[in-house]
């Protein structure tokens, strides 16, 4: 990973996630952003994670049938390439 001021993409796999990590240097970014549409819904209860350590200082995960929203500060940068 290199320094970079930001990096947007889109993926797709099962659906599409977009996200944009802002202000990166090495392997790590302070802002993170995923937003997902998924093309086979979830049939459990939406669902809400907030998490800090093993990697984030702070992680907010956010699930519903298709849609999904992910926010990290401060946190290791997300890797596609190794999924």
């Amino acid at each position: 990973m290199k320094n970079s001021l930001i990096i947007c993409d889109k993926r797709e796999d099962y659906g599409t996630d977009w996200y944009a990590s802002i202000i990166n240097i090495r392997k790590w970014s302070l802002f993170q952003v995923s937003v997902s549409w998924n093309d086979y819904p979830s049939w459990s209860w939406p669902y809400l994670q907030i998490r800090s350590g093993s990697g984030d200082v702070l992680n907010v995960l956010f699930w519903a049938h298709k849609f999904g929203f992910d926010f990290a500060f401060i946190s290791r940068t997300w890797c596609w390439e190794r999924y």
